[in-house]
């Protein structure tokens, strides 16, 4: 792809109004461009990132079992009236008239309905677990959006819902949830923390925000420093070995600060092991048994002709929040440098040639070593303007792509300049560019 024919609307100057890293610089690379108040457009750029971090959370969920289904973004009053909810939401919950003078609502989340989807398809206890997810926009009215799509009124969510017999299964499902969330979460290359969490309007005992530490994060946590030196690795999808994981974490004091408790955190934690900081949500598990199902009446037929109603969990994950919150935690404003994971990234390498209206030399070398690039599945832009060369780089570094090939007027296939984002160059063959973005790309 050439950049003169790519939608890169690149802006000179950070906009005033973006007061954070990543919606300064979504703005300032054209990844959205806001259409009203805590709404955007996602323009190619940014549209590209997103869909790779959808397709990642989809093939983790699809890992646990979970099921992909597509719920409406328009839901009827109904049946949140018949779950209590429609009166307690408030006022960041839209509610609209259709032309029957119906009362609708822009879903901000999806409890009430896929338990009306539940309870009218399954009837006996022989058909659970059922681990349902879609991937959707969403709507909260925000009395003051900011941030960008960091705090904004629309976005795009992963929200799963799971369905169980009894306390001891539903634990199970949200285990697995826990489980998929470090997993999804480390294939984005971040560290994530379950901390332990309020409720809120979702309701039930049992919650975890998952949260990367940033300096422009809205929550503020209490945690010992010990927990970030947790392994998640080598755990399965197994009752034990999930509740291990668990424990593994829970045995460090690590709360947002709607949980804190100074006295309890002075007390499990010692002085040179606390860590008070900030950090931004990227996911929110929540497990409230028969919370939704009692009253919508999602029960199922029990060995004996008894019935129960079934035990819920509710997990989601901000697909379009993961794109600022990646940035976040990646770009170096100083140097305004970005350099995005190889599993998310836009392109997976860039190639600069150095071009001027009496040589296009330059250029014929590139197209030859995008073919070969193009051979291994490797996606590339090239920077076919005559723009001049320090530009081209600070352009590149602004965009993120994590590689770079720069081509002179000596470059020859054999021996070509390669970087990394914001690093030094080195010289090697094409061969072997190829294969290092190869193993970064198998390894996520």
């Amino acid at each position: 792809m050439y950049i003169s024919k790519s939608f890169i609307p690149i802006l000179k100057n950070i906009p005033s109004e973006a007061k954070i890293k990543s919606h300064q610089l979504m703005l300032r690379v054209g990844m959205i461009k806001q259409s009203s108040a805590g709404i955007y457009s996602w323009l190619p750029l940014g549209l590209k990132v997103m869909k790779k971090i959808e397709q990642i959370v989809r093939e983790e969920q699809n890992k646990i079992g979970a099921q992909e289904i597509l719920m409406p973004t328009i839901q009827s009053s109904d049946i949140w009236k018949e779950s209590g909810r429609y009166e307690d939401y408030g006022e960041e919950m839209l509610r609209i008239k259709d032309r029957q003078n119906r009362e609708m609502l822009y879903g901000p989340t999806n409890e009430e309905l896929v338990t009306d989807i539940f309870r009218a398809s399954v009837k006996s206890y022989k058909s659970l677990p059922q681990l349902l997810y879609h991937i959707q926009w969403k709507f909260r009215d925000e009395i003051r959006p900011r941030f960008g799509i960091m705090r904004c009124r629309e976005f795009y969510m992963k929200d799963a819902y799971s369905f169980d017999i009894n306390d001891e299964e539903a634990l199970f499902s949200y285990n697995k949830f826990f489980l998929s969330y470090l997993k999804t979460f480390k294939r984005l290359d971040l560290k994530a923390i379950p901390m332990a969490a309020d409720t809120g309007p979702i309701g039930g005992n049992l919650s975890h925000e998952f949260i990367i530490l940033a300096e422009t994060g809205e929550s503020k946590i209490f945690t010992d420093k010990r927990i970030f030196e947790v392994d998640s690795s080598g755990s399965k999808l197994e009752k034990k070995s999930l509740e291990d994981l668990r424990s593994k974490f829970e045995k460090f004091y690590s709360v947002t600060d709607e949980k804190f408790d100074k006295a309890e955190f002075e007390t499990k934690v010692i002085e040179k092991n606390r860590l008070i900081t900030k950090g931004i949500e990227v996911g929110h598990i929540f497990y409230f048994g028969d919370k939704y199902s009692k009253p919508m009446d999602g029960s199922v037929d029990l060995p004996g002709g008894k019935k129960d109603f079934v035990k819920m969990g509710s997990y989601g994950i901000g697909v379009s929040r993961l794109v600022g919150a990646i940035i976040e935690a990646k770009y170096d404003a100083k140097k305004e440098v970005m350099k995005w994971p190889i599993s998310v990234a836009p392109y997976d390498i860039s190639i600069i040639p150095m071009i001027n209206k009496n040589d296009k030399s330059s250029l014929e070398k590139a197209n030859k070593i995008n073919l070969e690039l193009e051979k291994n599945n490797i996606e590339t832009l090239i920077d076919d303007t005559e723009e001049n060369f320090s530009s081209k780089i600070k352009k590149m570094n602004l965009i993120g792509i994590p590689h770079q090939i720069i081509i002179g007027k000596q470059t020859e296939n054999d021996s070509i300049e390669f970087k990394e984002a914001g690093e030094m160059s080195q010289k090697l063959k094409l061969s072997e560019i190829i294969k290092i973005i190869k193993k970064q790309k198998e390894e996520n």
